[in-house]
């Protein structure tokens, strides 16, 4: 059992493979955390009370720490414990006082989805178990029911809340946290995924001080700036050692995570939607559900933190017949042609990277209304027959003639002033009334809250999606919100993803059969909640490859290899205008879902040997780099070197990455340690007749070339057990 009650103090154990967490019910009712670390076998000693000066406490009852201090498991406010609250309230007298106490648990098999979200699921009942704890406060009749699933041969825990209202008066809430953690100390490092458009996910490592730290999106959309991601780290945690927990918020819109350290030193942890410019209004009887929150610890440093993540992401978050698939190696037509073509360019562009060995082309963005720029026809998906005189059936044909599978990009959640969709409807994107309309890339965002415009976009999409012949979507959001309002001002922003999550829902369930990717400026959405519907993201738009070894490491610190899009563009580079070369542009795309975004046609033809030797390459390791175990070897961020090579299950595949990015005079050559592999076994790189043991490549290692040879230079390994 990953779940069991130790009756004489009243406290749950849940267990993990490697880890326990504690929580007890205290003599007063109140919810407890008590531990979270190395996996406990013995049970849990009770704890004294504590002593501090001007702190709250209850007459006449047996707390076990005092108001101000105790680790309370779902905190509120207006009782003594003066931190941040998960749960904050405003009742029809105008209080905001809370007092959650103990009233009921139920502990199950299984797990069970939460109603229009996404969450990590369980595919048979054996594999998780999960706990239910209701509170409630007697004098407002609120109950609060915290969900704990065990998944304990992934290693992790999720939780939510779920809030309801049973007192005859509505109520407001200002603030509903998926889960708040206290721990013993604040003798750790805060770490988290910053960045913007071009600079996603960088990884900022800094100690914990007193006060409230935080990370925030109020976008209406995870962003590009923050990811919905925070760990705390050991001082001396690296790739390797020391422990990390990792707390990952399944969530697109809103979100804010914080940290505070109180006086003495304990610090808690709080995540989930962010509570500026939110309320949600609770009539009798109704309930609100908090997004889900992963929590994931490892002793094993960042790099184990990672892998359990990145298992548990690919194997019980992503779904459908692409979760495992052989991703398409394709060519988007973007950097190409930009709103430039017609169906004669096009269909030479994919023959032309046909015969390269390309699986997939993918028609980006102008082929609708009549897109020439970007200021215009968003909301508008019908073919520019100017430019596609038969649509995109047509074309859909003529490319899957080619023995080619066919896809197309849409922005559907964003309509231009210059559409005739806003023209009809100029009331249907996210606005408030009498205010101007903040436009962003000359566009606006259509309110998915609203039922009508929900059933606009599936209509639509579906109607193309039924008359051509379309194996992958590529689905862009452009802009962030502004001005929102709706029927629900300042629920707007939640309710706008609940509806998102029910086109997407809806779309991916219909047409099982088309790959999803997300994108959002590029990265700027790359978070667990799109990834239940779209196993696929686009990582950022900066596809340079010097660029692109930072944001593809920090990203690999949360998301698994098998969700990020990584492309060779052109050179110089449409982004920062660098030049590097096509073999070191393709060593940093092969470490994700590989593709190209260049016209084929104008390279030379040594380039095109290149690329048909790369795709061939690919075509072999995929497996491997997609699905396979990553170790992260070197940092970008650390110095002029990055490294990490992929493991297969059985430990038989191995494929390493090294590159460096400028060169440095009369630097002699090194070592690169692999991870991962099995010691027992030798292998054999492909291509020569060199043999190691695996104990020998990750306590020597393979040498690396000298970086005297010029800048942006990288190497590969493909090694195979005998």
């Amino acid at each position: 059992m990953s779940i069991r009650f130790q009756e004489n103090i009243k406290a749950f154990h849940l267990g993990t493979v490697k880890s326990t967490y504690v929580i007890q019910i205290l003599s007063s009712g109140h919810l407890a955390n008590r531990y979270w670390g190395e996996k406990l076998e013995a049970d849990f000693q009770d704890i004294g009370p504590m002593d501090r000066a001007f702190s709250p406490f209850l007459p006449g009852s047996n707390l076990k720490s005092l108001l101000d201090s105790a680790k309370f498991e779902y905190p509120t406010s207006g009782n003594g414990d003066y931190r941040i609250p998960a749960l904050h309230m405003k009742h029809s007298d105008g209080s905001t006082i809370l007092d959650l106490r103990y009233k009921s648990h139920k502990i199950s098999a299984g797990k069970a989805p939460l109603k229009g979200l996404p969450a990590v699921y369980a595919v048979k009942d054996s594999e998780a178990e999960t706990l239910i704890i209701t509170l409630e406060d007697k004098l407002k009749n609120i109950e609060v029911e915290l969900s704990y699933t065990v998944f304990a041969t992934y290693d992790a825990i999720t939780r939510s809340a779920k809030i309801t209202n049973g007192g005859k008066d509505a109520t407001e809430i200002l603030k509903a946290a998926s889960a708040v953690i206290d721990f013993d100390h604040s003798n750790y490092d805060l770490i988290t995924l910053p960045g913007s458009w071009a600079r996603e996910r960088s990884i900022s490592r800094a100690p914990l001080r007193p006060g409230s730290q935080s990370i925030a999106s109020s976008r209406g959309a995870s962003s590009h700036q923050y990811n919905p991601f925070v760990a705390l780290a050991d001082k001396n945690a690296d790739e390797s050692k020391g422990e990390v927990f990792g707390m990952s918020l399944v969530y697109s819109g809103n979100f804010e995570a914080d940290a505070e350290v109180e006086q003495d030193g304990l610090t808690r942890v709080s995540v989930g939607i962010n509570s500026f410019d939110f309320t949600w209004r609770l009539e009798s009887g109704e309930s609100f559900q908090t997004p889900e929150l992963v929590l994931v610890r490892s002793s094993e440093g960042f790099g184990g933190m990672s892998r359990i993540f990145h298992k548990l992401y690919r194997e019980r978050l992503c779904r459908g017949k692409h979760q495992y698939s052989d991703r398409y190696v394709l060519i988007n037509n973007w950097e190409a042609t930009y709103f430039n073509f017609n169906e004669e360019l096009l269909v030479s562009i994919a023959s032309e990277a046909k015969n390269m060995g390309v699986e997939l082309f993918v028609l980006d963005d102008g082929w609708f209304g009549k897109r020439n720029t970007d200021n215009c026809s968003l909301g508008d998906w019908f073919a520019d027959l100017n430019k596609l005189p038969a649509g995109i059936g047509s074309l859909s044909e003529k490319i899957t003639a080619l023995g080619m599978k066919f896809g197309l990009w849409f922005e559907p959640e964003m309509v231009s002033p210059d559409s005739d969709l806003y023209r009809a409807h100029p009331d249907w994107c996210i606005h408030v009334k009498d205010r101007p309309r903040t436009e962003g890339r000359q566009q606006l965002i259509l309110d998915f809250s609203r039922a009508c415009v929900r059933e606009y976009i599936v209509d639509v999409m579906g109607k193309i999606f039924s008359s051509s012949k379309i194996s992958y979507v590529k689905w862009d959001m452009n802009r962030h919100m502004t001005e929102i309002g709706s029927a629900g001002q300042r629920e707007t922003a939640h309710r706008y993803m609940l509806g998102l999550y029910e086109v997407l829902e809806t779309l991916t369930s219909k047409y099982p059969d088309i790959l999803f990717e997300s994108c959002s400026g590029g990265g700027g959405r790359f978070d667990p909640g799109m990834m239940f519907y779209m196993p696929q993201v686009w990582t950022s738009d900066n596809s340079d490859a010097v660029s692109r070894l930072k944001i593809q490491y920090g990203t690999s610190l949360v998301y698994p290899i098998s969700s990020m899009g990584a492309h060779v563009s052109a050179v110089p580079n449409h982004q920062n205008h660098r030049i590097s070369s096509l073999e070191f542009r393709g060593h940093v795309a092969m470490s994700g879902n590989f593709g190209y975004e260049l016209d084929v046609r104008k390279m030379p033809q040594e380039e095109k040997d290149l690329v048909v030797s790369q795709i061939k390459l690919y075509k072999e390791i995929r497996r491997t780099v997609l699905y396979g175990t990553q170790y992260r070897l070197k940092s970008p961020f650390e110095g002029n070197e990055c490294a990490w090579n992929y493991v297969s299950d059985d430990k038989k595949d191995v494929v390493a990455f090294y590159s460096y990015v400028l060169a440095e005079a009369n630097r002699r050559t090194g070592k690169l340690k692999l991870a991962g592999l099995d010691p027992a076994k030798n292998y054999k790189i492909k291509g020569t007749e060199e043999v190691y043991n695996g104990d020998y490549l990750m306590k020597v290692g393979l040498v690396t070339p000298s970086q005297s040879s010029g800048d942006f230079k990288s190497s590969f390994w493909h090694l195979q057990s005998e």
